[in-house]
C-alpha cells in the first residue's frame, strides 16, 4: 500500500511540476521572446517610416530654402503623428538639430557625442538614449546622405511601456491558455484517477486479501466492459477456484479420514477383542477374514489415491497410445466378472459393432475405466437382471455403452459422482467395500485421452455411462 501510494503522489508532484514550469517558461522564456519580437516589429515598422522621412525629407531640414523647410517640417510632424513618436534629426557628431516635438535652437541644442550608430550595430537600440529619456524607450535611426555621404541621422524614439504592455497582453492570453491546458489536465487527471486509479487500488486490495487467504473478500469491478473488468473478473474467478479447491481439499482430508479411521477402527476392535478373550478362538477364524477384508479395503483405497494422484498431473501421465480392438477388450474384461455375475445371477449382455473395432488409446488404462464401470454396474444391479455393454460409431469417434437396469442415480447426485470419495445414500448400503474412488478414476483417464465420458440415470430404473475414444485408421 505504501508503494502504491507513493507512485500516486509521484504522479501527482509530476504534474505539478509541469504547471510550474510551465508558468515559470511563459513569465521568463516565453516573456523575453515575445519582447524581444514585438521590438523587432516595431523597430521594423519605424524603421520604414524613418527611412522614408531620410530619403523624402530631412534634407531639405538642412536647406536655407525657408519655404521647403517648412513643409518638409510639416511632413515629418505629420509622420509623428502618424507613428505617435518624437522624430529627431540627428548630425553626425550628435546634436540634433530638429524635434518633432519641441523647437530646436541651435545656441542651446542638445549634443549626444555616444552616439554612433555603428557602435549599436544595428539599425536601431533600446534604453534611455544616452540618458535623453526618463524612461526606457525603443530608438530607431535611418542614414541621411547627400552627395554620397551621411550627414545625420532620422531617429524615432518610442516607449518601451508600450511595447511591453502588448508583450504583457500576449502573455496575459499564454497564461489563460496554460490555465485551460492545465486545467484539461486536472480533469484528465481526475478521470484517470477514477476510471484506472481507484480501481486498480481495489483490484490490488484484493490481491492482497486473497493473498492473506480471504477468498470471500468481493471485488466489484468485473461488471467492467474493458481490461479492469477483465483483470478484476479474472482475479474473482482465481479467488472462487481457490476457494472451491481449499473446499475440495478440506472434503478430501476428511473422506480420506473417514474411510481410513472406518477399517482401522474395526481391525483394532476385532484384534483387541481377540486378544482380550470377547471372541472366543472358534470364531477367530471368522473375524480374522473380516480383519482380512478390511486390509484389503485398505489397500485398494491407498492405491486407487496413489493412481488418482498421478492422473491428476496430466502432463505427466504418460499414455501408452496404441491402436487396439475395444471389443476384444470389452470380451475379456466381461469374462473375469463371470464368477460374481453366477452368484447375483446378473447376465452381460454385449451388443458390439462387427468382429473386431479398432480404436486409438492406452489399453491398459481403457481396460481399467470398463473394469470400473462393469464392476459398479454390477454392485449396484439387482438379482436376475441385465447389465449391457455396447459399442457404435459416429463421425470418426466410437462410442463405448455400459448399461445396468439396477437402483439408478438420484439427480441431485448426478453433478457429484465423479467427485472423490462421493457415495449416493443409496449406494452405501449396497458398496460396503468401495472407496469413492473409482468413477473419479474413470473421469480423470478419459479426460487424460482429450475424450469425454456421460452418464444419464434414472433413480429406481437404471444407470447408463457412455465414453468415447477415436476410431482408429489403422485395422
Amino acid at each position: 500500500m505504501k508503494m502504491r501510494r507513493t507512485l500516486y503522489l509521484k504522479f501527482l508532484a509530476g504534474y505539478i511540476l509541469f504547471g510550474l514550469l510551465s508558468v515559470l517558461t511563459i513569465a521568463t522564456f516565453a516573456s523575453n521572446l515575445t519582447l524581444r519580437h514585438l521590438t523587432r516589429d516595431r523597430a521594423d515598422s519605424l524603421y520604414r517610416e524613418a527611412a522614408l522621412i531620410a530619403s523624402s525629407f530631412a534634407v531639405r531640414v538642412y536647406s536655407h530654402d525657408e519655404t521647403a523647410k517648412e513643409a518638409a517640417i510639416s511632413q515629418i510632424r505629420a509622420i509623428d503623428t502618424y507613428v505617435s513618436a518624437p522624430v529627431w534629426i540627428i548630425n553626425t557628431g550628435g546634436k540634433v538639430i530638429f524635434n518633432s516635438r519641441e523647437n530646436v535652437k541651435r545656441e542651446n541644442a542638445p549634443i549626444y557625442e555616444e552616439f554612433d550608430s555603428t557602435a549599436s550595430g544595428s539599425y536601431y537600440m533600446t534604453g534611455n538614449f544616452y540618458g535623453a529619456f526618463k524612461e526606457e524607450v525603443l530608438s530607431v535611426f535611418s542614414p541621411i546622405t547627400s552627395n554620397f555621404r551621411v550627414i545625420g541621422y532620422v531617429v524615432i524614439h518610442v516607449p518601451m511601456r508600450d511595447i511591453i504592455a502588448s508583450r504583457n497582453e500576449v502573455l496575459h492570453i499564454f497564461f489563460i491558455t496554460d490555465g485551460i491546458i492545465l486545467l484539461s489536465s486536472l480533469i484528465i487527471l481526475a478521470v484517470f484517477t477514477l476510471v484506472v486509479y481507484l480501481p486498480l487500488n481495489r483490484v490490488t486490495k484484493a490481491a492482497e486479501e486473497y493473498a492473506k487467504g480471504n477468498m470471500s473478500y468481493s471485488l466489484k469491478e468485473g461488471h467492467r466492459h474493458d481490461e479492469m473488468g477483465y483483470l478484476a473478473g479474472t482475479l474473482n474467478y482465481m479467488a472462487s477456484e481457490i476457494a472451491r479447491s481449499e473446499d475440495n481439499q478440506r472434503k478430501f482430508v476428511a473422506n480420506v479420514s473417514h474411510d481410513f479411521r472406518s477399517p482401522l477402527t474395526s481391525i483394532r476392535g476385532y484384534l483387541e477383542a481377540m486378544l482380550d478373550g470377547t471372541i472366543p478362538p472358534e470364531l477367530h477364524e471368522k473375524y480374522l477374514q473380516i480383519v482380512v477384508n478390511e486390509t484389503e479395503r485398505l489397500t485398494k483405497l491407498t492405491n486407487g489415491l496413489l493412481e488418482l494422484n498421478s492422473l491428476n498431473s496430466r502432463g505427466n501421465l504418460i499414455l501408452e497410445i496404441s491402436s487396439f480392438d475395444i471389443n476384444g477388450v470389452i470380451k475379456r474384461t466381461a469374462e473375469t466378472f463371470e464368477g460374481i455375475c453366477k452368484e447375483k445371477k446378473i447376465s452381460i449382455d454385449l451388443i458390439l459393432l462387427g468382429q473386431v473395432l479398432y480404436v486409438r488409446g492406452d489399453i491398459g488404462k481403457i481396460q481399467q475405466v470398463l473394469y470400473n464401470l462393469l464392476d459398479n454396474a454390477i454392485k449396484f444391479s439387482n438379482p436376475n437382471s441385465i447389465i449391457r455393454l455396447e459399442t457404435t460409431e459416429k463421425n470418426d469417434k466410437v462410442f463405448i455403452s455400459v448399461r445396468d437396469w439396477g437402483i439408478g442415480i438420484p439427480n441431485d447426485s448426478l453433478g457429484k459422482i465423479f467427485d472423490r470419495f462421493y457415495k449416493t445414500d443409496l449406494s452405501r448400503g449396497k458398496d460396503k467395500k468401495g472407496t469413492g474412488l473409482g468413477l473419479s478414476i474413470v473421469r480423470e483417464i478419459i479426460q487424460a485421452h482429450n475424450e469425454n465420458i456421460n452418464v444419464i440415470s434414472t433413480e429406481g430404473v437404471g444407470t447408463e455411462f457412455i465414453f468415447t475414444l477415436p476410431k482408429s485408421k489403422e485395422s
